[in-house]
């Protein structure tokens, strides 16, 4: 496993769930973390406590990553911090499921303007930064729905499968400046997300599951820290997956 010495990571969301254990994973390989966080900064706080216990440096750092001038804010805290930014992971997410029937506009807005435009952002506010340094790692966290596509869900499967497609545009932009630009795809995943799912809804998705089991979050963090890495160097513009199997 790479080491991230002297390296700064920024993990949107990164308080809680996915991106909670990607900061626990950076930080046990010593980077400096930047914790984005908009709610639960308590969480937060608990969460830069544990990483200072792994002997890696932090910062949390609050902000809307919807909001292109709060993004922005969020980069240039941890260049302020720390004095560069290696690698991003824009984790932020949220969910407003409902049949296409019943979504409000608002709901598709909403998660449209988080998911996607907030990824956006923050490569938007990070993209000066690197290319003037020839070098940097960008991860976005999408979903198994963004290729399968899932009833109920088309504002976030449309913003998750945007992503991808953002992810594989930037890659080609950023190439030839020493700038990779990969995307994870988590399956279901263990966290406060899918417990809040019905035993029955739980149980049909187990179905669709080679490996007959959820993931935890240290799966989604162990791909993440490799994209991130040395050995994945010459990987960009890649969806990888990590769900069990299910496509």
């Amino acid at each position: 496993m790479s080491s991230f010495i002297d390296q700064t990571v920024i993990v949107t969301g990164g308080n809680t769930g996915i991106g909670k254990e990607i900061c626990l994973h950076f930080a046990a390989l010593k980077a400096n973390v930047v914790i984005n966080y908009l709610f639960e900064e308590e969480k937060a706080i608990e969460l830069l406590s544990n990483i200072e216990k792994l002997g890696a440096k932090g910062i949390i750092v609050k902000g809307d990553v919807s909001i292109f001038e709060e993004a922005k804010n969020i980069i240039d805290t941890a260049i302020k911090t720390f004095g560069k930014v290696d690698i991003l992971v824009n984790n932020s997410g949220i969910t407003r499921d409902n049949l296409m029937m019943r979504m409000s506009e608002d709901e598709f807005d909403s998660v449209i303007n988080v998911n996607l435009k907030g990824t956006w952002n923050m490569c938007k506010n990070v993209t000066r930064h690197m290319l003037k340094n020839r070098s940097g790692k960008i991860i976005n966290i999408a979903s198994v729905v963004g290729i399968m596509g899932n009833a109920g869900q088309a504002n976030y499967v449309a913003s998750k499968a945007g992503i991808i497609g953002l992810t594989k545009s930037l890659a080609k932009e950023f190439g030839s400046r020493g700038v990779t630009c990969n995307a994870v795809a988590p399956g279901f995943i263990q966290t406060k997300m899918t417990d809040s799912l019905t035993e029955e809804v739980k149980e049909y998705y187990l179905k669709q599951i080679p490996l007959n089991k959820f993931g935890n979050p240290q799966d989604v963090a162990n791909a993440v820290t490799f994209l991130a890495g040395d050995k994945a160097s010459y990987i960009t513009g890649q969806v990888i997956s990590v769900n069990g199997g299910m496509i």
